[in-house]
């Protein structure tokens, strides 16, 4: 098998584990603010990369790259991943994903304005069908999104430029050193800076009133989010090209939607009857009913009781009724 391939077959286990990330992070986000999030995140992965770099005695950057490299970190994981937890405060898990999956299109530009990785027919056209059907998927399901769905989707597409510049400047540094010994420098240069911002804001005391539930998910957020994904990210990065990799970033809104599902009831689709206008005005009147309820909490200030609004808010069925609202925590 070609290293290449390797190489995408390694980023698309990535990308699957990164979309599981997205659900479990919209299960958090109501409990806590997208800083506490990311020191989980990250904090717990890097307990994780570091000994297993130190383990296997991967070869760390020099000297001279350490600056460089702690910038990348810092400006990934930390600017980009708390970006991403606002965005994920405002729309779906699959959603998010979606707007995340215009990282083949970014990076493909960035590399191409850097010189980095030139522009080919063949990679443009590939670039441009997987984009087709994630704009197609975000436009479709507009109605269907979150009141002010488009506000996280945007910061989401804007976060993703930090990732795209970080794929493209990353390999060289990579090249010189190896995977894990980078990816211990850079996120643990991350983990530092969101653990001292974290307690100098008091926000990390957050954690103390999780239930069990809530830190099996962090862990995981932590070990599988964390460490495993982004061990297996930059394994793929050092194979193939930035692109190439880049590109696996469509299968993330599948394993974010079907996780999503489960973890906090986010509806896959809505389908309405195509022959049934009395049953979809029906249906709008009692979506006007529930957009009133979500109103009168944010009357009211509570912040929580609107995320779990979004969170068990009814499923339009087939048949012209609303499903009953599911509590889940």
């Amino acid at each position: 098998m070609q290293r290449a391939t390797i190489g995408v077959l390694i980023a698309i286990v990535s990308s699957c584990l990164g979309g599981s990330a997205a659900a479990v992070t919209r299960y958090l986000v109501g409990d806590a603010d997208p800083i506490t999030l990311a020191i989980l995140r990250w904090g717990i992965g890097f307990l994780f990369v570091l000994p297993a770099a130190l383990l296997t005695r991967a070869k760390f950057p020099q000297r001279g790259d350490w600056l460089s490299v702690a910038a990348l970190g810092i400006c990934f994981f930390g600017l980009f991943f708390v970006l991403y937890n606002i965005a994920l405060g405002h729309t779906t898990a699959a959603r998010a994903s979606l707007a995340l999956s215009t990282l083949p299109l970014q990076t493909m530009i960035v590399g191409a304005l850097l010189g980095i990785e030139p522009l080919t027919m063949r990679k443009s056209l590939g670039v441009a069908i997987a984009m087709l059907g994630v704009f197609g998927a975000l436009f479709a399901g507009l109605g269907e999104a979150p009141a002010g769905a488009w506000r996280g989707e945007v910061i989401m597409t804007g976060a993703v430029l930090c990732m795209a510049f970080y794929n493209i400047w990353s390999r060289p540094f990579m090249l010189r050193s190896s995977p894990l010994g980078f990816l211990s420098v850079g996120m643990g240069a991350g983990a530092i800076l969101l653990i001292v911002i974290g307690v100098l804001t008091s926000r990390v005391a957050m954690v103390g009133h999780f239930t069990a539930a809530q830190w099996t998910a962090g862990i995981y957020l932590g070990v599988a989010g964390g460490a495993a994904a982004f061990i297996l990210w930059v394994m793929a990065l050092q194979r193939t090209t930035p692109t190439l990799v880049a590109n696996t970033m469509t299968v993330n809104p599948i394993a974010a939607g079907l996780l999503a599902a489960q973890l906090v009831g986010e509806p896959i689709t809505h389908a309405f009857d195509s022959i049934g206008r009395d049953r979809r005005s029906r249906n709008d009147t009692n979506d006007a009913a529930h957009q009133a309820d979500y109103l009168s909490l944010r009357r009211t200030g509570d912040r929580l009781a609107c995320q779990r609004w979004y969170i068990i808010r009814p499923i339009v069925s087939t048949r012209g009724s609303l499903s009953s609202p599911i509590n889940l925590r």
